[in-house]
């Protein structure tokens, strides 16, 4: 297995300057309407008030543990800082159903993950996702965990899953569920894309 990071190396694009942009906009829009200052929001979730401003500018790209630590201190599922779809007409609905085309989307160019939220938005405990890393993608360098717990199943390709320090390599058909208090990280170290289903019950502090 290649374990050079080709997400690392992928240029940046107009397209990925917009995304940090977009994005950035959406974590300084929710913050304003909790009312919280930039040290306020350091001070919930640990990032630093230089990471946070470079976030909210769309100068950096959070990692997938940064969007989790803001979506603790937002109090918010990590689908509300993904990409609405614009919508033409769709079948008739309800709060508990999700259409293919109405699926939030997020991409995080430099770590070579995409994420689509699966879950409808009506309230509740799961958050539910599609998760598909590029060749070298990667939750970031550092281990972090929150309360709750997390499952899933490799779809296709390669993950590599880190639990307490301890790598497992999972392949397709391979599934897992761990408490979220477990320090972790993951990674795809093949040389293809890894496409995973991910469920998250986070709990409130």
């Amino acid at each position: 297995m290649n374990t050079t990071s080709a997400a690392a190396t992928e240029p940046a694009s107009a397209d990925h300057d917009e995304e940090d942009r977009r994005l950035g906009s959406q974590v300084r829009a929710i913050r304003r309407e909790r009312s919280l200052s930039i040290q306020a929001l350091s001070d919930r979730c640990g990032l630093s008030i230089g990471m946070l401003s470079q976030i909210e500018r769309g100068l950096s790209t959070p990692s997938i543990r940064s969007l989790r630590l803001l979506s603790l201190a937002l109090d918010v599922p990590i689908s509300e800082f993904f990409a609405a779809q614009d919508l033409l007409e769709l079948p008739k609905s309800s709060p508990y159903i999700l259409r293919r085309a109405a699926r939030r989307k997020l991409h995080l160019t430099a770590s070579g993950v995409r994420k689509e939220a699966l879950a409808p938005e009506a309230k509740g405990s799961l958050e539910f996702y599609r998760v598909t890393l590029a060749a070298g993608g990667t939750s970031g360098p550092e281990f972090y965990s929150h309360l709750g717990e997390k499952a899933g199943l490799v779809l296709a390709g390669e993950l590599r899953l880190w639990l307490a320090e301890e790598p497992f390599d999972l392949e397709a058909g391979d599934s897992f569920r761990f408490p979220s208090e477990i320090s972790h990280r993951f990674e795809n170290v093949s040389d293809v894309s890894a496409d995973v289903l991910w469920i998250v019950s986070a709990h409130k502090r």
